[in-house]
């Protein structure tokens, strides 16, 4: 099904495999691939610095971040007047406002506010999801979109989109660049075409579980083309784009043809559209090759994307595989799904077909065929992605189809991904086509002894378990053919009766709206000539997610408060974190502080040592994870460490750019530490000389750790620019600007 060449190579016309470039040299031919073009379009730095700094055509935030955006820009520049580029600030996922006091709908009102201020678009609750509405009437072809969502992948339309923390949007918006190392390009080529039953989370899943435990991808572009382009779908084409933000790449794009012309044309901006395809000879740093004759129903089982099975292969051993699941489990609230077996088969208690991933037209339309005259048996909810394909399904006569099967029908929201709608009962299992299924986001409270567990799968498969019972099933079992196609046809009255387009058209005038759940940031000190942190957790999963740092859910309702948000830190994994961590901010304060003592303690430990410890020193915690910041772009992973008093993390690497880069950008030292830590949960770190070290861009820092009297040298690593040096000794990308 998929074939990974992990060495460079060259490709002619992104057809054919080469023995050599034929006369190009492997330095001409990388610049001939469809990511280096549209990079180096955007690169303001000149191409032989190193660094490529890049600005983006638009932006985009959802309403758990562009508060914080919003209020770090002015932070930093308090007389800030207007947006530089496009800024759409979408509401899709805050926008259940049923319970939990008015902030949700108090931040949507200082969205729209924000909006007429700065020249902004805003769209209202319901409306589009984020990255639907970025495709149907932002991405264009040979542009770049910086979002602060991480699935902001817009390639199938030959649009460049990166996935990062909002301090990014924050550069982009006060006119500086993101800063990156010129990428890796890996090529992705596709052959043949889907059998009947095949959609496109089948094939998404098939690559992520090929590449994603060995980092092949791993912050690099995949650029995608070859023969089996052509006979996709554009909704197919980019229901596998926005999940290759699950195999820790850094972004795509793929080769454009008459139906991505078709595409721009029907949303009315047919002037949009660019031809992109690699040159004749082309080298790429790696090549997956993916056969979409022989890929299959899929179905990634919990707790990660990667956790890939044919459903073929579940369906014959499913008490084996559920095992492995439950040994998967938070020891805290085991799952018990031995309940779910069912012959050598299993059934499953819900489906949910939503969001960027799963509530695009065609995989909507594939569900109702195949529920056409049956019932569903299991709950089944559907999101469309936005009203306007929402308009279309009940047209003609697909709403009512589902609705007639027993499937409930839902605007468009994002809940179901990250776990603010649909939760489902305590340890059952739920089937999603959406992004993604890592722990607890399904709603599940493992420290309040609630379990639960989601599984991706196509909205095919999904609609084919459900007319089968619940008992899962492929849909390959039950279509023998593919769907015949309904023609979608966009409506922009839609949009333009909903949403508000400020975009060039700033408001000086207007004021912006809060609400008393929207809080200003601390402030944050530089960093310190030297610093003492006390390890406040102590993670040695082989892989922490941003959910896990910070969870999603209900906790979003606190978004806009950064004192509020900072006590869930690491709820779900590490419950005493936030008590650790206030314990080292009130240390840092005052010298009055309870348990003082135990600091005073470590100061004479290390003055028997033979050294003195600055009285210039930064206090304050560390987190030590092995490899944290998988999954979400949400910068709060970060900054509600740094309100707590964090100052860095050590890990052995990091899951993801962005959250190494969100780190940086709140004035948290990311440090490496090859091998096994000699420390545990709250020992100390001296590093004295900090301050110099991060002024000169050492890669080598000496550090002490001292645990019960004594003191042992440690190297510490890290490898930063000269922005991120200036970041970090600034204390934040606030004060950086401010200054």
């Amino acid at each position: 099904m998929v074939n990974c060449r992990k060495e460079g190579i060259f490709v002619k016309n992104g057809r054919e495999v080469l023995a050599d470039g034929g006369g190009v040299s492997r330095e001409e031919a990388a610049k001939n691939t469809m990511a280096y073009k549209v990079m180096a379009a955007h690169n303001t730095a000149g191409e032989g610095s190193g660094l490529w700094q890049l600005k983006f055509d638009a932006l985009a935030s959802h309403d758990i971040t562009y508060v914080g955006v919003i209020q770090t820009v002015r932070a930093a520049e308090p007389n800030f007047e207007k947006f530089p580029v496009p800024y759409v600030l979408t509401n899709c996922h805050n926008s259940l406002c049923a319970v939990g006091g008015t902030t949700n709908s108090d931040d949507h009102a200082f969205g729209l506010s924000a909006a007429k201020k700065y020249g902004g678009v805003f769209v209202p609750p319901h409306i589009a999801v984020i990255h639907q509405y970025v495709r149907e009437e932002i991405a264009a072809g040979g542009k770049m979109v910086l979002g602060s969502d991480s699935h902001t992948r817009y390639g199938a339309l030959g649009t460049m989109g990166i996935g990062e923390g909002g301090g990014e949007l924050v550069k982009q918006i006060l006119g500086r660049t993101y800063d990156i190392s010129r990428p890796e390009v890996i090529g992705v080529m596709l052959e043949g075409e889907p059998r009947p039953g095949v959609g496109p989370q089948d094939v998404a899943l098939a690559l992520i579980g090929a590449v994603f435990s060995d980092g092949f991808v791993k912050n690099k572009v995949l650029e995608f083309f070859g023969t089996g382009v052509a006979g996709l779908s554009m909704d197919f084409r980019m229901g596998v784009d926005v999940m290759t933000t699950e195999t820790t790449c850094l972004s795509s794009i793929w080769e454009t043809d008459g139906s991505v012309e078709e595409f721009y044309a029907l949303h009315g901006r047919a002037g949009d559209f660019k031809q992109i395809s690699p040159a004749e000879t082309a080298y790429y740093d790696g090549l997956v090759t993916i056969n979409l004759s022989e890929i299959v129903p899929m179905i990634a089982m919990p707790f990660h994307p990667s956790n890939v099975y044919k459903i073929e292969d579940v369906q014959k051993n499913a008490a084996d595989i559920l095992r492995e699941v439950e040994k998967s489990a938070d020891e805290t609230a085991p799952l018990e799904l031995s309940r779910l077996i069912e012959g050598k088969g299993m059934r499953v208690d819900q489906g949910i077909i939503a969001g960027c991933a799963g509530g695009l037209y065609e995989s909507i339309l594939g569900a109702a065929d195949i529920l056409k005259g049956k019932g569903v048996g299991m709950p089944l909810s559907v999101y469309p992605a936005s009203q306007p394909m929402y308009d279309n399904l009940m047209g003609n006569g697909i709403a009512s189809t589902l609705l007639r099967a027993g499937a409930v029908m839902k605007t468009a929201f994002c809940g179901p991904c990250f776990g603010a709608g649909d939760v489902p009962r305590n340890n059952s299992f739920s089937i999603r086509h959406v992004t993604r299924n890592f722990p607890s986001r399904e709603g599940a409270k493992p420290a309040m002894n609630q379990s639960a567990s989601v599984a991706l799968m196509d909205a095919l498969s999904i609609a084919a378990t459900a007319a089968n019972g619940g008992v899962l099933t492929a849909a390959t079992d039950v279509m023998r053919e593919n769907t015949k196609p309904i023609k979608y046809f966009f409506d922009e009255e839609i949009y333009r009766n909903s949403i508000y387009n400020g975009v060039g058209k700033p408001d000086k005038n207007a004021e912006l709206v809060y609400g008393p759940g929207i809080r200003d940031w601390p402030k944050f000190l530089p960093l310190g000539e030297d610093m003492i942190l006390q390890v406040a957790s102590f993670i040695t999963d082989p892989v922490t997610t941003t959910d896990e740092l910070i969870p999603s859910g209900e906790t979003s309702t606190f978004r806009s408060n950064p004192y509020a948000l900072a006590e869930h830190t690491l709820s779900r994994k590490d419950p005493s974190y936030v008590a650790r961590a206030k314990k080292s901010r009130e240390w840092a304060e005052t010298k009055t502080a309870p348990d003082y003592a135990e600091l005073t303690a470590v100061f004479d430990a290390l003055k028997s040592a033979g050294h003195s410890v600055s009285e210039k020193a930064a206090i304050g915690s560390v987190v030590y994870a092995r490899k944290p910041g998988d999954g979400s772009a949400r910068e709060q992973a970060a900054s509600c460490q740094r309100v707590l008093g964090g100052l860095a993390n050590i890990a052995q690497e990091y899951a993801t750019k962005r959250y190494r880069s969100n780190l940086i950008n709140w004035g948290m030292i990311p440090f490496i530490l090859p091998g096994d830590a000699p420390f545990a949960c709250e020992d100390f770190i001296y590093i004295p000389a900090i301050r110099a070290a991060i002024q000169n861009r050492d890669e080598k820092i000496h550090a002490l750790v001292v645990s019960g009297g004594k003191v042992t040298p440690i190297t510490l690593e890290i490898s930063i620019t000269a922005a991120e040096s200036a970041a970090l000794l600034a204390g934040c990308l606030i004060n950086l600007y401010s200054c």
